[in-house]
C-alpha cells in the first residue's frame, strides 16, 4: 500500500510526545502530513518534547489532557486521521489507582468519540489496544477471537476504550479500527520506569551497570515489535476502507523466554549481567505467563509483516540510549 497517501493531509496523533506517539508523529511529518501532537506532558506517562527533537518546526505541539472534552472538540475539527494513542499504560498503577485509570482509557477515550461524531464524523480513527486485554492465555498463539479476561484494571479499561471506537464504528459510522499491540520497544520509549514496558528499565539498568532483574523462573515467553515495524501497521490501518471496524493482532514471528532476552541484550552491548529473582507479591498477581499472537489476519488485509529482526532492533534501541540517556533519566 502506498503511504504517499498521508501527503498534504490533517493529522492529530494523542499521546504525540509519547514513544510510539512521537515515533507516528516523526514518520507523517516525513510522509508530507501536516501533524499535531497532543499531549498532556503529566510526566508519570512518558511524554517529552525531546522526542520531537528536530521535528519542531514540522509538527505542531499542543499541551493538553484528553480529558477535556472541550479541548478534544476543537482540536478534531478538520481532521483527516487521529491515531488515538494517549493512555495510561501501566498495569500496576491502575490497580493502586483504578479511577484515573478509569478517565483516561474510557472517560476520555468517549469525550474524543463524541467529539468526532459531532464535529468531525469524516475522520478514519486509529486506536492503539493492547494484548493485555486477553489476559492469561486458553492457548496459543492468540488469535482475535481469543476470550477477553483481563488481569488487571487497566486490561479492562483498554478493552472498554477498544470497543466504545468499534461500537461508534458500527452505530454512527465513524471509521474506527483498533490494533492491538504486543511488547512495543525501541528509540524513546520510557526507561525510567517500567510504567510503559519492562524493556524500559532493562535497558536502564544494562547502562548503568545494574543486573537486569528477571521475574519468575525467566521461562515467560514474550514476541515483540520494533516501533517502526508498530507505526507501519497504524499507517496502514489509517488508509485501508476495508479495516474499519476491524480489530488486528500485531505480532513477531520471533519468540523468546526472558531469561534468553536478557542473555541476547548483554550479548550486544557486550557487558552486563542478570538475576532470577521472585515476582514481587502485586506483580504475580496480574503476570499473564506465556504470550504470542497470532497475527495473520493483519498480515493477509494489509499486507503487513514486522521487518526489524529483534537482534537488530534491540541494537538501534540500546545505540540510542547510549547517546540519549540523559534525556530520559
Amino acid at each position: 500500500m502506498d503511504l504517499e497517501g498521508f501527503e498534504g493531509k490533517n493529522v492529530l496523533v494523542t499521546g504525540g510526545l509519547g514513544f510510539i506517539g512521537s515515533t507516528l508523529a516523526r514518520t507523517l511529518a516525513d510522509l508530507g502530513a501536516y501533524v499535531i501532537a497532543v499531549d498532556s506532558l503529566i510526566p508519570e506517562y512518558g511524554g517529552s518534547l525531546f522526542n520531537l527533537k528536530g521535528y519542531e518546526d514540522r509538527i505542531r505541539i499542543n499541551i493538553a489532557d484528553v480529558r477535556d472534552e472541550f479541548s478534544m472538540a476543537y482540536l478534531v475539527q478538520r481532521q483527516d486521521y487521529l491515531f488515538n494513542l494517549a493512555g495510561q499504560t501501566s498495569h500496576i498503577d491502575s490497580m493502586q489507582n483504578p479511577y484515573v485509570d478509569l478517565d483516561i482509557n474510557c472517560r476520555a477515550q468517549l469525550f474524543i468519540l463524541e467529539a468526532c461524531r459531532k464535529y468531525n464524523p469524516a475522520i478514519k480513527i486509529v486506536y492503539a489496544s493492547t494484548r493485555q486485554i486477553y489476559g492469561k492465555p486458553d492457548f496459543l498463539p492468540v488469535h482475535e477471537d481469543h476470550i477477553l479476561h483481563p488481569t488487571d484494571v487497566n486490561g479492562i479499561n483498554k478493552m472498554a476504550g477498544e470497543w466504545y471506537h468499534i461500537l461508534y464504528n458500527n452505530v454512527y459510522g465513524i471509521r474506527a479500527c483498533a490494533l492491538r499491540l504486543t511488547n512495543t520497544y525501541g528509540p524513546r520509549m520510557r526507561i525510567k520506569d517500567a510504567r510503559q514496558t519492562f524493556l524500559g528499565i532493562w535497558i536502564r539498568n544494562l547502562i548503568q551497570d545494574k543486573p537486569i532483574e528477571v521475574w519468575g523462573d525467566g521461562l515467560q515467553i514474550r514476541d515483540f515489535n520494533y516501533v517502526d515495524d508498530v507505526v507501519d501497521a497504524m499507517l496502514l490501518a489509517a488508509l485501508s476502507d476495508d479495516a474499519s471496524g476491524k480489530v488486528y493482532n500485531l505480532g513477531s514471528p520471533e519468540r523468546v523466554n526472558l531469561k534468553d532476552l536478557a542473555a541476547i541484550m548483554i550479548r550486544i552491548y557486550g557487558e552486563g549481567r542478570y538475576r532470577i529473582m521472585p515476582f514481587p507479591k502485586n506483580r504475580k498477581a496480574i503476570d499473564i505467563g506465556d504470550y504470542y499472537a497470532d497475527y495473520e489476519n493483519i498480515r493477509q488485509a494489509l499486507n503487513w509483516n514486522p521487518i526489524t529482526g529483534l537482534e537488530d532492533g534491540l541494537a538501534k534501541t540500546l545505540h540510542y540510549y547510549e547517546a540519549e540517556i540523559k534525556h530520559y533519566l
